[in-house]
């Protein structure tokens, strides 16, 4: 008993481990580059074309050209906007800005009392310099995109292990 149990196991494992490998994923592209990723079981926010209601659902099933939602099959040329967070290189920028332009103030004011032994004086060109960094910074840390219409440079796309674009569940840690 002991040694078909064994068996058993063994083969469960062979037959189970390569079935969870091979998930599908749910690919947005911009020409070939991948924006978002999702796997089954994950929530995902639309709109479908001629509608404005956005839709919040999770993904059920993954089909070639299409997405099984909970009850209903949407497929992807149906899909009108995908809504997801993101950073872009302009949030960053914008967030260096803010950081860069409030530590130059505070440095220089704690250089006019600490160092130097002044009493606390605002040096016209740090405050104007400070200043501009934040304002410019501040819009580009916090303006971010919030949704992606697709079709032309953007589109879905269904990729299976094996695939360019399919990225292993423990890749991505």
């Amino acid at each position: 008993m002991n040694r078909t149990f064994g068996y058993s196991l063994l083969l469960l494992i062979f037959v189970v481990v390569p079935l969870a490998r091979g998930q599908k994923q749910l690919v947005l592209l911009k020409n070939e580059k991948v924006l978002l990723r999702l796997y089954p079981g994950d929530e995902i926010i639309f709109t479908v074309k001629n509608s404005k209601a956005i839709r919040t659902s999770y993904i059920n099933n993954l089909f070639d050209t299409a997405v099984m939602v909970h009850k209903d099959i949407v497929p992807f040329h149906r899909i009108d906007k995908i809504y997801f967070k993101r950073s872009t290189f302009a949030n960053v920028v914008g967030t260096f800005l803010v950081i860069g332009g409030v530590g130059y103030f505070l440095v220089d004011q704690f250089n006019e009392l600490v160092i130097k032994g002044h009493e606390g004086s605002i040096n016209e060109n740090v405050a104007t310099t400070s200043v501009a960094m934040v304002a410019v910074g501040l819009p580009l840390m916090l303006i971010k995109k919030k949704s992606q219409r697709i079709g032309r440079k953007y589109r879905l796309l269904t990729v299976q292990e094996g695939s360019l674009f399919y990225q292993r569940e423990l890749d991505h840690f």
